[in-house]
């Protein structure tokens, strides 16, 4: 990382900042559902939905920005107002909700820019850093998830007493402070440059039929990664909130304890994905979640959670951290910008239904969270072992054709 000439920095830095913004954006409602069930005069449940959706329509920001980046270039389209704009003006919007349908209708299309965010910024990162450090970008950039996790936390925290739920939407146009930095300081993916002038070809289509049963794995193992991963967060402040009556005050920091911890883990094990490789490293962060289980979901007492919640994100994350570089790898050259991130989201859609799933089997066990908490995460762990098993390995790759040094 030391060895990054000034260009592959800044590429690197406005990466990260765009997923972890794109994130914040999108946690600021995972703290305030108790609060909209109560304005709306509605369950959580019935507000969760709202999280459903944002998910579910992720799919279609992740195939049209992935394929107007294909087409265009990287930066252009993360740049122009199809994007990083877009999910910036429906989080402000939301705030001004009138119903908890406009909520929903807020949220959907907030739901189609975020999804394109993650492939065009990681297609970009990947192409443009020297291809021995790509586990180590991995896992910065993935950090990027939890970062947002964690400034959603903090203002959170120091705001919503002052400003309520519809403030911290207003917050939300945070996003906004990065467009000058891409315009002025972010180069075109030299990956990108090369492939337009030999005038390869970037048709999709041609690309699945061809490449369809590792299409069909990719979809599967980011459906148990996004169970993973929004099965340990999205519902994790209720938990904490309703089930154990913790204060915004400590619900606030027990989330910035295990969003460092998440952020640790990603670039802890992304960069030992170059030592071990990719499907070892997910294998092994995995599986040292199981453990965490019980002192997660069970305990008592906000150190005792606070301390569960801390390692289980240390390893859920971690697992997440190999996950750019991995799917950056597996997939041919010519679909980087849009297969990646396309597969992640099919698998977020098929995982949107987590928040309503996991708050139902609470409200339907006497609001047992933990429980709801449990189930998903153990199951999806030991899902992603197995099928990360039966992978490829792509440790090694060729992508961008430059060293280290």
């Amino acid at each position: 990382m030391f060895n990054w000439t000034p260009t592959q920095r800044n590429v690197a830095s406005a990466c990260f900042a765009s997923w972890m913004l794109d994130a914040f954006d999108f946690f600021i409602l995972v703290f305030v559902l108790s609060d909209l069930a109560d304005n709306f005069r509605t369950n959580i449940p019935h507000v969760s939905l709202a999280i459903m959706l944002t998910l579910a329509v992720r799919p279609l920001g992740a195939l049209l920005f992935g394929r107007l980046a294909e087409k265009y270039g990287r930066r252009l389209i993360l740049i122009l107002m199809l994007n990083i704009i877009c999910f910036t003006v429906f989080e402000l919007l939301s705030a001004w909700s009138p119903t908890l349908g406009t909520f929903f209708v807020f949220r959907i299309i907030y739901g189609i820019a975020m999804g394109g965010v993650w492939g065009v910024a990681s297609s970009l990162a990947m192409e443009t850093i020297p291809d021995r450090s790509r586990g180590l970008m991995s896992g910065i950039f993935q950090a990027g998830y939890p970062s947002g996790y964690l400034l959603a936390s903090i203002c959170y925290g120091l705001f919503y007493t002052l400003v309520g739920w519809r403030g911290m939407f207003l917050i939300g146009a945070l996003p906004i402070l990065l467009l000058p930095f891409i315009y002025f300081k972010v180069p075109e993916s030299p990956v990108w440059l090369a492939a337009r002038e030999r005038k390869e070809s970037v048709a999709l289509m041609p690309l699945i039929r061809s490449h369809w049963k590792l299409c069909l794995y990719l979809v599967i193992l980011m459906c148990c990664f996004n169970f993973f991963s929004h099965g340990t967060q999205d519902l994790y402040p209720t938990f904490l909130k309703v089930q154990h009556q913790f204060d915004p005050h400590t619900v606030s920091l027990i989330a910035i304890a295990y969003n460092i911890a998440a952020m640790l883990g990603g670039i802890l094990f992304g960069a030992l994905s170059e030592k071990i490789g990719r499907k070892k490293a997910i294998i092994l962060a995995s599986a040292l979640a199981l453990p965490v289980l019980p002192l997660w979901a069970f305990s008592s007492g906000s150190l005792m959670v606070g301390i569960g919640a801390f390692l289980m994100q240390f390893m859920v994350q971690g697992a997440w951290g190999v996950i750019p570089g991995y799917l950056t790898e597996l997939v041919p050259a010519n679909a980087r910008a849009v297969l990646p991130g396309f597969v992640y989201q099919l698998g977020n859609l098929l995982a949107s239904v987590n928040a309503t799933l996991q708050s139902t089997v609470a409200q339907n066990h006497n609001g047992d969270y933990g429980l709801a908490l449990a189930l998903v995460a153990g199951t999806v762990a030991i899902l992603i072992c197995i099928i990360t098993y039966f992978g490829r390995e792509t440790r090694g790759v060729t992508i961008s054709g430059q060293s280290a040094g």
